[in-house]
């Protein structure tokens, strides 16, 4: 018995470390830069077995001791395939290098070759190539993400030319968007027709429309992650570009190779210098916006790395008498460490400001109106990768908000030198989250966020009745909590694969919105308000659940997705009818609350191979809101409802210097409201209005058409001229619609139109 006993125990013995398993882990890199890749895909050969790169470019597999062959695949680069022997934890860092045909990859999505748009658990996510953005044809010729992404299903622009979005029928406050995770919270220059993001600084722009990751929370709709690059640790190089309205440039290079790198990167228009060249009439005029992004990073040690990143960004608009001012500032300082080999941390202090306002002097009349947030933040963030089958993310952030209010200053009675009272609230959030292969076929992504917001004085609440009278005041003091919201958010989303080459996903989240921005413009402009929620101001709920059918064809050459979704929103922010918004000290009593809904379908096609590349996109939805105190208590349109939105997207290359593009749009007018009729009072014309958002604007639509022309591209210099035009055939769709009485008494209908057909050429560079 006693040797069966040992024979046992040695048969035990030798199966345990036949079964050891043993982590390899590392970075993922672009080989000509050194930039980390993100979301990139690695799998083990012959298996099931893979896992993504997260957001720094970082990996980590569980494996059984032994050989096995790593397959290290991305967009646009040639995929690597490494053989190790497993005996022990073994660090890898793997570089690759960029496909030759990588300029017959279609912009849309950053998947790996290997269906991951079909097998990963993301629903509604969006996934932008920065650098092959630059093709498709924008106005003036200044390429935007933000415009990319508008030619997508569920995303529509806010404006004629502009840059703000609508996701699924949200407001655009209801977007949040980050740079190197800071809030950016107006991300337009020159009231909404450039977004504040120059592409040359950026590696990643990831949107999520639904299936929002538990670690993001605060807004209602949307998360658009954007990542600036880090710079090139190989060498040093220099980008930019000249085109009609602004010009830009880029420099970044190692401070020590492979250890160190830093990138800059400005931009600036100069439409006020071209202005009064032609004409005196535009001297003392100021039109301008600039950018300035920065970023350092450096490796401390094997399992340490710091990053600094920062951008500056200003608008200046003014005319003799009258002008705008507003402008975003952003730091953010993180340090990565790898704890062990499973263990993956990033802390992030995060530092955010954005201030905006006007002025106007005119005769003996002097206005200045001025105001602000600013936020404070720390971030704790884990990623821990037990086996192959599980990824748990879990982690915390707290954020210190600071609202300066609306200054209102009148020909000096105001002073500003005055103590300014900042209105200040806390926003917290913990989450844990679990990424899950359960078989083969169905893979899961759970988890939960509980957030926490409270108001914090010195503050003096007002307490309003029926006639939007201030009853009482209640003096909050300094450093007092006095309001307190909690939210539990459950996430959850799921992929079933119903062959190699199709899935089905579900997914369903619920996100808590604090912060609420009150705007009655059709663009963002300067005089748009933040504000956090308060005992007045509840903050808004949406639920989002949405399910899709994804489905690839002919090795991948062409891809197909549907979408179905529905969200409802509680305690939706509006203005009441007749709302005083302008210098107004009790905003608060101006605004009514209610519930809405969103619900639609998006379908997506794309080609990614060949000559000819593209996407056709098309969405079909329903926004509409419902308040005691408009239009009767029923249902009415919002602003953003569109019911259809088609966008049709192609690029032809013609030879491997010389690609055309194009692309055409064409959706439902917005909802707005028009006069039903008019009266007079006291002689003067009064218009009535009956229900909110009853009428339509016009169909709006256009075609756009550009070329790029490689001139050179080699290993010490590359530069190509772009040429496009906005708006081929001179559509005069409608800005605005206004009604005013002509000399026979009669009232007519007034369209404004922006923009007819607009040439544009650039000229870009890299050495």
């Amino acid at each position: 018995m006693k040797k069966t006993l040992l024979l046992s125990l040695l048969l035990f013995c030798g199966w345990m470390i036949q079964a050891q398993d043993f982590t390899v882990s590392g970075y993922l890199k672009d080989a000509s830069s050194g930039e980390e890749l993100l979301y990139a895909t690695v799998s083990v050969e012959g298996t099931t077995i893979g896992a993504n790169t997260n957001l720094y470019g970082f990996y980590s597999l569980t494996l059984p001791k032994g050989s096995h062959t790593l397959v290290f695949s991305y967009i646009g680069y040639e995929t690597k395939k490494v053989s190790i022997d497993l005996q022990e934890n073994t660090d890898l860092d793997v570089e690759m290098g960029t496909a030759s045909n990588q300029l017959e990859e279609v912009v849309v999505t950053a998947e790996a070759e290997e269906d991951d748009n079909v097998t990963n658990t993301e629903v509604s996510v969006v996934t932008l190539d920065v650098a092959k953005t630059a093709k498709i044809p924008v106005l003036l010729g200044e390429k935007d993400v933000f415009k990319t992404l508008q030619l997508l299903p569920g995303v529509a622009s806010n404006s004629e030319g502009g840059s703000g979005f609508f996701v699924r029928g949200g407001k655009t406050d209801q977007n949040l968007v980050l740079l190197d995770e800071a809030p950016v919270y107006n991300a337009s220059h020159l009231l909404g027709f450039f977004s504040v993001f120059n592409s040359d600084a950026l590696k990643d722009v990831k949107l999520y429309k639904g299936g929002i990751p538990a670690q993001y929370g605060g807004r209602a709709s949307s998360v658009m992650d954007i990542r600036m690059k880090n710079g090139n640790m190989k060498k040093w190089e220099a980008s930019g570009g000249i085109g009609l309205i602004s010009s830009r440039a880029t420099i970044e290079g190692p401070i020590v190779k492979d250890r160190g790198s830093i990138i800059v990167s400005g931009r600036r228009t100069y439409a006020d210098f071209m202005a009064r060249v032609f004409s005196d009439d535009f001297d003392g005029t100021s039109l301008y916006f600039y950018d300035l992004n920065a970023k350092a990073n450096y490796k401390i040690g094997k399992n340490d790395r710091i990053y600094i990143s920062s951008y500056f960004g200003r608008d200046v608009l003014g005319v003799e008498g009258f002008g705008f001012d507003w402008g975003n500032q952003t730091i953010t300082a993180r340090w990565n460490h790898t704890i062990n080999k499973k263990l993956f941390s990033n802390t992030s202090v995060i530092y955010s400001d954005y201030d905006y306002g006007f002025d106007i002097a005119a005769g003996e009349i002097d206005v200045d109106l001025s105001a602000g947030i600013f936020d404070y933040t720390v971030k704790q963030d884990f990623n821990y990768y037990p086996n192959p089958k599980n990824k748990v993310s879990f982690g915390w952030i707290s954020n210190l908000h600071r609202f300066k209010p609306t200054t209102f200053v009148f020909n000096n009675t105001t002073s500003e030198d005055e103590d300014i009272i900042f209105q200040n609230a806390l926003e917290n959030g913990i989450y844990v989250a679990n990424e899950q292969k359960i078989t083969n076929k169905l893979s899961l992504n759970y988890g939960l966020r509980i957030s926490s917001f409270s108001n914090i004085g010195a503050y003096t609440e007002k307490i309003f009745n029926e006639q939007d009278e201030v009853i009482e005041e209640i003096e909050h003091a300094e450093g007092e909590f006095y309001n307190n919201y909690f939210g539990f958010e459950p996430r959850f989303s799921g992929t079933y694969l119903l062959d190699g080459k199709s899935s089905v996903k579900l997914s369903y989240n619920r996100n808590y919105q604090y912060l609420h921005l009150l705007s009655n413009s059709t663009s963002g402009t300067p005089t748009d308000v933040w504000i956090p929620s308060s005992p007045q101001v509840k903050p808004v709920l949406a639920d989002q659940i949405a399910l899709g059918y994804f489905r690839n064809f002919a090795n991948n050459q062409y891809k197909f997705s549907t979408e179905a979704y529905y969200k409802a929103l509680q305690n939706v922010v509006d203005y009441e009818d007749g709302a005083e918004v302008l210098g107004n000290p009790n905003l608060e009593s101006e605004l009514v609350f209610g519930q809405g809904e969103s619900f639609g379908i998006e379908l997506l096609l794309e080609k990614t191979k060949g000559k000819f590349t593209g996407w056709i996109s098309y969405t079909l939805s329903k926004v509409r809101n419902k308040s005691e105190a408009i239009n009767n208590g029923e249902w009415y349109s919002a602003r953003q409802d569109r019911t259809h939105d088609l966008s049709i997207v192609g690029i032809y290359e013609l030879t491997p210097r010389i690609s055309f593009s194009g692309s055409w749009v064409y959706y439902t007018g917005d909802a707005v409201t028009f006069p039903a009729g008019k009266y007079f009072i006291d002689g003067e014309l009064v218009n009535l209005y009956t229900e909110r958002n009853a009428d339509r604007m016009p169909d709006y639509h256009r075609l756009d058409l550009g070329v790029t022309w490689i001139i050179s591209d080699n290993d010490r210099f590359y530069n190509d001229l772009n040429v496009s035009v906005y708006n081929v055939y001179n559509r005069k769709n409608a800005y605005t619609i206004n009604f005013d009485q002509n000399e026979m008494g009669e009232t007519q209908a007034t369209r404004l139109a922006l923009f007819g057909a607009i040439p544009s050429i650039s000229w870009n560079f890299r050495f």
